[in-house]
């Protein structure tokens, strides 16, 4: 008697999907149905009804042997059929991601190290700067970079030429402003729509300018925080992504308040790098939706 061997297992991919329509009845539903019909399971579900501007929001991740042209098949008439804004991909695809800094290396340094530990889903092809000081730092970690300084109208142009270049060059998804002290032109702004994050500390706009953590030890500060959030021409107004806050009290000094700013800085940048490179935040108007 012979035994029949057991049929070898199905290759699985493991999708994210992402959606968001004007609200109404029955959507929910059609989504699943379209993705059962793609022989898909799914392993996480997340939704949210916006009562602000009256759109649905949604995030699934999806197990199926079908392949990206057959679910998106699959999806097609319920996408239309709702007009709905969507994207597809693979769940834990590195994410390219173009980072831009100055002569700070704290955030620079916290992007590279967690992308090398497998704690970041990005892969970093270059960082460009308007200064040479984070050479060193950045070849540490064996990612290309470049520099040029930007001291003039004509520089700035020059510079932003060639990050749109270097976006197309390296197929980037992300901008990353790693305390990038340029303020980006309305242009590149609108370029980069809804792919370019920007971190900087919660003082603003209390205290702008130079040394902002002498000026906010001179008032005697009680909090210290970060904010992440999407660039646009609007300054440091954007939707917010990410913010952090941690209490301090007088007998810190400058160099402290600078450390532990610093710090939040990093881990507020890298949370927004991660839910965005995760497909989990979807944009709300002038605000986001995390699906954490």
């Amino acid at each position: 008697m012979t035994t029949q061997a057991p049929a070898a297992p199905t290759h699985l991919f493991h999708w994210v999907l992402t959606l968001s329509c004007i609200d109404g009845p029955g959507i929910v539903h059609a989504v699943s149905g379209a993705i059962v019909a793609a022989r898909g399971n799914i392993t996480e579900s997340q939704q949210f009804t916006s009562l602000d501007t009256g759109r649905f929001f949604m995030r699934l991740q999806v197990e199926s042997p079908a392949g990206r042209s057959e679910l998106e098949e699959a999806l097609a008439p319920v996408t239309d059929r709702w007009n709905m804004s969507w994207h597809l991909d693979e769940v834990g695809r590195p994410l390219r991601t173009l980072v831009l800094a100055s002569t700070a290396g704290h955030c620079v340094n916290d992007m590279l190290f967690r992308q090398r530990a497998g704690q970041l889903p990005v892969e970093i092809p270059l960082v460009l700067s308007n200064h040479g000081t984070l050479r060193d730092l950045v070849d540490f970690y064996g990612v290309p970079f470049e520099s040029a300084a930007v001291t003039s109208p004509e520089a700035k142009a020059a510079f932003e030429a060639r990050v749109l270049e270097a976006v197309d060059e390296h197929d980037i998804e992300l901008v990353v402003l790693a305390r990038y002290m340029q303020i980006l032109s309305p242009e590149l702004c609108a370029a980069l729509e809804g792919r370019c994050i920007n971190i900087h500390h919660s003082f603003l706009p209390g205290f702008k300018g130079a040394n902002p953590y002498r000026q906010a030890h001179a008032r005697g500060v009680k909090l210290i925080g970060a904010t992440a959030h999407f660039v646009t021409s609007d300054l440091d107004e954007g939707p917010i992504i990410e913010q952090n806050v941690v209490r301090v009290d007088h007998s810190r000094s400058p160099a402290e308040l600078v450390a532990i700013g610093q710090d939040e800085e990093s881990r507020t940048l890298s949370q927004a790098v991660k839910w965005f490179a995760e497909r989990r935040v979807l944009v709300d108007g002038a605000r986001t939706i995390i699906f954490r």
